[in-house]
């Protein structure tokens, strides 16, 4: 029988003959380090399989030490869920629009401010800037570390069953699913429609079975989610821009050895970069591919929704929620809005 030696007994072998330094980083047993990582985005989004991407690089990085499991498609729970199972540690990373984290720590939605970034030039500016890190920092106080890069979710859109919505009024009474989030809830009702919290999990089944008469989500997500086939009208509305903060247990990360934070941090931030140009390729190409399955669009003119809101006194309330400080640091990239 051939002797074969541990990874530990070869890695000493070697470092007596003088070549310890053509091993890997890490030298130990294989997956020796598990993390979980949590997304509501579907498994083939590029939110997850930048991720997984990411998740082998750490893994080659790292020698093997570090095994980061990407769990998709909210199988870990739903967002509100995942970011409690974050807090108390049970999930190591994950990922989620700021506008999820409003409950927790109020400046986290802020990028989610109706109308509030005219192009992706001022939305990275803003998030990979001095909004970003004002919202990073509040996380960490929370005991959320969140990495340097966020995902692109786009800029959200209106879907619907029935008829395409073109004018404010159109909205009138229109049942929306948005997520459970104030900010959004809170413009939906300025413009005079009948917002419904629904779980990205339950989204498309309330839409088949008419809970709700639309929706309200990115183009890529609309696509892979496949929401094309119970809503037929896409109003190119871009309402507001949504984007995935990575963020994780604090004390859990920094307890981790210096190297894998690195590796970690490294492959995390170069994978959201990567993302961000999917989605951008995929929004260039998605309109073209839901027309073909059926969907009809209709870009309707952003000034009309502006004013309602602005009449409504939706930017005065949430600048008042929000606090001067943080309302400067997002009108020095949105321009005027309250």
């Amino acid at each position: 029988m051939t002797f074969a030696p541990t990874r530990r007994q070869f890695a000493t072998t070697l470092a007596a003959a003088g070549v310890a330094a053509t091993l890997p980083r890490f030298a130990l047993a294989e997956g020796e380090i598990k993390l979980k990582y949590g997304t509501a985005f579907p498994a083939d989004h590029p939110g997850t399989l930048r991720i997984k991407e990411a998740a082998e690089a750490i893994r080659k990085d790292t020698g093997g030490k570090v095994d980061l499991q990407v769990y998709p498609t909210s199988q870990l729970g739903s967002e509100p869920d995942m970011i409690s199972q974050t807090r108390a540690g049970a999930i190591d990373i994950m990922s989620t629009a700021g506008t999820n984290l409003q409950t927790l720590v109020p400046t986290a939605g802020i990028n989610g401010v109706a109308f509030a970034f005219k192009d992706y030039d001022a939305v990275w500016a803003a998030m990979d800037g001095d909004l970003g890190a004002h919202v990073r920092g509040a996380l960490a106080k929370v005991n959320l570390f969140a990495y340097d890069k966020c995902l692109d979710n786009g800029y959200r859109n209106i879907t619907s069953a029935s008829k395409a919505i073109v004018t404010p009024a159109d909205l009138k009474g229109f049942k929306i699913r948005v997520p459970g989030i104030p900010l959004w809830i809170s413009m939906f009702k300025a413009l005079g429609a009948s917002p419904t919290a629904i779980p990205f999990g339950e989204l498309y089944s309330s839409l088949q079975t008419k809970v709700v008469d639309g929706q309200e989500n990115p183009l890529a997500l609309i696509q892979s989610a496949k929401l094309y086939e119970v809503q037929k009208y896409c109003s190119l509305t871009a309402h507001t821009w949504d984007g995935h903060f990575i963020f994780g247990n604090a004390k859990k990360l920094q307890a981790l050895p210096k190297e894998v934070q690195e590796s970690l941090a490294k492959n995390l931030n170069a994978a959201a970069l990567k993302q961000r140009e999917d989605i951008a390729k995929l929004n260039a190409d998605a309109q073209a591919q839901l027309t073909k399955l059926g969907v009809t669009f209709n870009k309707p003119d952003a000034a009309p929704f502006r004013e309602m809101l602005k009449s409504a006194g939706f930017y005065t309330e949430w600048k008042g929620k929000y606090g001067d400080e943080v309302w400067a640091k997002l009108e020095k990239y949105s321009g005027k809005l309250a």
